[in-house]
């Protein structure tokens, strides 16, 4: 089992950089693979729009499941984990090629600042969805690709724009899409159970799972104090630990891949807590 990659920041500046163009609130990546299939977890650092242009990835996000293929897109909110399985296009040199871009919270509030998009009012949660390219987001995304083969001719201003006009071009195509975005910079408001147990064993904080349940980060702990009668940060360290210790006594997993499996950022720390927790290590707790 791979450790869990953080996206953009390891695709970026990783052992293996990826190819990618760089904005101050936003990053372009390229991943153009020549392979049969590819499979990890990635944590979302930001919000992230998915165009496929080549072969096709499956993305599972806790039950739900979702296929992008060739010219079909995805919108994904910020503090997920999601797991992918990439498969390049057997009759194109098994190419796999896409689009990723990473988009902060402080270019999606420009946009809807400065644009003269009319807002509608939405009733309920807009629901996450793959979505065909149309012809203006397909010539957009290749008129991207020049860009990543010489990095000079690119100026921030012009980055800017083409983020501002992919930005346009989508909400102009596909309204779930458009309404996807504005609960991006208005979330609504969740169950905090729901929230806290679908996300507990990602490399998540506690201001990106108040930003998910839809609250301050200070309504959020009060709400969560309220329900459970601890604090979440005690409350996910518990509950990770109870995990492991399950997975230690069911499974035969190295206890570097349970660590990272469950959000934990090094082994060192993990075996730490849990012999604090457990009174033993967990190798020794396992023998």
């Amino acid at each position: 089992m791979k450790k869990m990659i953080k996206v953009p920041t390891s695709l970026v500046s990783g052992p293996v950089p990826q190819n990618a163009l760089m904005l101050d609130g936003c990053s372009v990546i390229e991943q153009c693979i020549h392979s049969m299939e590819a499979k990890g977890t990635m944590y979302l650092e930001q919000h992230l729009l998915l165009m496929v242009l080549d072969g096709s990835v499956t993305l599972t996000y806790g039950k739900q499941e979702y296929k992008v293929g060739k010219n079909e897109m995805i919108l994904l909110k910020k503090a997920i984990a999601v797991k992918y399985d990439k498969i390049g296009n057997a009759k194109n040199d098994n190419i796999y090629d896409s689009l990723m871009f990473s988009i902060k919270d402080d270019l999606l509030n420009s946009f809807l600042a400065t644009s003269d998009i009319k807002i509608p009012k939405i009733e309920g949660e807009v629901k996450t969805g793959v979505y065909p390219m149309n012809e203006c987001l397909v010539a957009f995304a290749h008129s991207m690709k020049p860009y990543f083969f010489d990095h000079s001719i690119v100026h921030p201003g012009q980055l800017r724009l083409k983020i501002m006009e992919l930005l346009y071009d989508v909400v102009e195509g596909n309204r779930n899409m458009f309404l996807q975005i504005l609960q991006l910079h208005e979330p609504v408001k969740a169950d905090i159970r729901h929230v806290v147990e679908q996300h507990y064993a990602s490399p998540i904080s506690l201001s990106e799972l108040a930003y998910l349940s839809g609250r301050s980060l200070s309504s959020f702990k009060r709400d969560f104090q309220s329900i459970y009668n601890m604090s979440p940060a005690l409350w996910i360290r518990e509950k990770r630990l109870e995990k492991a210790k399950e997975m230690l006594e069911t499974t035969a997993l190295p206890v570097s891949d349970i660590c990272y499996t469950l959000g934990f950022e090094n082994v060192s720390h993990f075996s730490r807590i849990f012999k604090e927790f457990y009174g033993q290590a967990p190798t020794l707790f396992r023998s």
